[in-house]
């Protein structure tokens, strides 16, 4: 009896009448053949990769900028293009892209690449060097250039830069094949934690991409809505509105083309024929909640009973809490589930770390003669967020726990 429930309710949402002609131009792994507003920093990349046309070395880049400004995008494009030229004038280019994100050390990395030009080398188990000297192998059996892609590549630098050293010294044991690196960052202080050889081989050339303003957003929407949405769907404040929202956001156009891709969403499973300012709306507020439930879902679990700490506050009525407050209440957290007690000033630690994530706003407020504390002041949904927190199983014993509030604490 499900199966044919299920049989009908498929056909009768295939039997709709889609909005969307392909949605997969707004996602962020889509990259389109132009990129508007990008002219400068594209033209910059392909002035210094040219060389690879010729059989040269390119020099090493570092590309920053904040996420949604074009990095990832622009790499790809540029590089899309150098393979197709190279093609047509028969001078082997390759292009690799690795999102440090996912491949985060120097094995995987060697690994990942070394098996990008067919060599079978397991994700595990082999000495560093032995990975290492297969990539050479396989890229040196042949004339060519080969440009690797490391997004995120800040990921990557925290587990440590040897890998980054190795590859930007590869060229002096290649003898036919030559290698260049383009590193791409949100994080603009990263290089500081590299060793200063790698830093000076790995950044020379820097370019970076400016946020977009809400009129440049506006443009990018405009040309992706075309091919994304059937004609007369999107009414018309709905693009500056999904503009408007992520030049907030510093100027994000990923964040934009989600807004854009998740209000189509709502307004198809309502069965509506337009998309409305509301879905726009709507979607902003889902999406701010499903980015929410990522980064408290990935979190320590130190900052997690941190957090836990400063709900359990609000639930009880209070607001602006100081984090003497929090510390109170995080101490018992850490008793009820059998936890180490870290100290106040590494919690307080936690505290800014949370609130450069954005789920709490700590505010340095001074008490006159008593000196200066934090206000902290939760920016995210509770009841979502602690949905999340209960999801660990460490976390779970404190789903019914009730702190112990002082008589110091004020409402």
């Amino acid at each position: 009896m499900q199966n044919k429930a299920l049989d009908g309710l498929f056909q009768e949402l295939l039997a709709t009448e889609p909005i969307f002609n392909n949605k997969e131009v707004l996602r962020p792994t889509y990259t389109p053949d132009t990129l508007v507003h990008r002219d400068e920093q594209i033209n910059s990349l392909a002035t210094i990769l040219v060389s690879a046309l010729r059989g040269d070395t390119p020099s090493n880049i570092l590309i920053y900028g904040k996420t949604g400004t074009g990095k990832t995008a622009a790499s790809r494009h540029v590089g899309r293009e150098l393979e197709r030229i190279g093609e047509q004038l028969n001078v082997q280019c390759s292009v690799v892209y690795v999102n440090c994100e996912v491949i985060d050390t120097q094995y995987r990395l060697l690994a990942n690449l070394a098996r990008q030009f067919g060599e079978d080398v397991p994700m595990t188990g082999w000495p560093t060097d032995q990975v290492f000297a297969k990539f050479k192998e396989v890229i040196d059996s042949k004339k060519q250039v080969i440009v690797v892609i490391l997004d995120e590549i800040d990921k990557l630098v925290k587990k440590g830069d040897d890998v980054l050293y190795n590859l930007s010294r590869a060229n002096s044991d290649l003898k036919q094949a030559k290698v260049s690196m383009i590193g791409v960052s949100n994080d603009l202080k990263f290089t500081e934690f590299l060793d200063p050889r790698v830093k000076s081989s790995l950044g020379e050339e820097e370019i970076i991409f400016p946020p977009y303003d809400a009129d440049q957003i506006s443009d990018i929407l405009m040309e992706r809505a075309e091919i994304a949405y059937k004609n007369g769907v999107l009414e018309e404040s709905v693009i500056p509105l999904c503009a408007a929202f992520a030049a907030q956001e510093h100027g994000d156009a990923r964040r934009a083309l989600d807004l854009l891709r998740v209000a189509g969403e709502l307004a198809e499973r309502e069965k509506k024929p337009h998309v409305q300012e509301e879905h726009v709306r709507r979607a902003q507020d889902k999406i701010e909640v499903d980015r929410v439930i990522e980064v408290v879902k990935t979190l320590p679990t130190q900052s997690k009973l941190a957090l836990c700490a400063v709900i359990n506050l609000r639930n009880n009525g209070y607001k602006n809490v100081t984090t003497g407050e929090v510390y109170n209440v995080y101490r018992q957290l850490c008793i009820n589930v059998d936890m180490d007690i870290l100290t106040q000033r590494r919690v307080t630690d936690l505290m800014s770390e949370l609130d450069m994530l954005g789920i709490v706003n700590a505010l340095v407020v001074s008490k006159g003669r008593y000196g200066r504390t934090k206000e902290i002041v939760l920016s995210v949904p509770v009841s979502s967020t602690q949905r999340v927190l209960f999801e660990d199983y460490r976390l779970k014993p404190l789903e019914d726990f009730k702190p112990v509030i002082t008589t110091q604490m004020h409402l």
